[in-house]
């Protein structure tokens, strides 16, 4: 089967065009608070994670409908090899200074990013819209417990005081 005609058979607003949505807005919404906080990964990291892992789940449909729809185990392989893909890549935005650790939430949103686009690209996009609407709420909220307007960028260190910063960390960092 070709791709024109596995696309003839789906619906392609339901297929690919609401996961879409769904994925680049949570995404956007997530990317803007970390950028808008100071930390490494932002806006363009957090869209480009989320729709990479929606298509490569919409692709593995495809894979799925092509093979005949048999329940195989290769039909997994693509969606098996983005969760230790995206965990690399959380990793790298984890910093460890002498007494602080950061990193931390944002390796977490990269994660969570990564598997909302996971679940809307396999076709759940609505559970996917409200596992992002959550991770919204719940970051925003936080965010604004602490007194801090996620909307309105700024400045943020994360290195404490005592600890021997270059001017060079610090601009990486704010």
């Amino acid at each position: 089967m070709t791709e024109l005609e596995i696309l003839s058979q789906i619906d392609f607003i339901e297929v690919i065009l609401m996961p879409a949505i769904v994925t680049i807005v949570i995404s956007s919404l997530l990317g803007l608070e970390r950028q808008n906080i100071g930390k490494s990964a932002g806006i363009s990291a957090h869209i480009l994670i989320g729709a990479a892992t929606m298509m490569v789940s919409i692709v593995q449909r495809f894979f799925f409908l092509e093979t005949g729809a048999t329940d195989v185990a290769e039909n997994q392989r693509l969606i098996a090899q983005i969760l230790p893909g995206v965990g690399f890549i959380g990793a790298g935005v984890i910093m460890k200074g002498e007494k602080t650790i950061i990193g931390l939430t944002t390796a977490a949103t990269i994660w969570a990013v990564a598997i909302m686009g996971l679940i809307a690209g396999s076709g759940y996009w609505r559970l996917g819209a409200a596992y992002g609407l959550f991770l919204v709420l719940f970051i925003y909220i936080r965010d604004f417990k602490r007194g801090i307007n996620p909307f309105v960028p700024h400045v943020h260190f994360d290195f404490t005081d005592n600890e021997m910063v270059r001017e060079d960390d610090k601009r990486r960092h704010a």
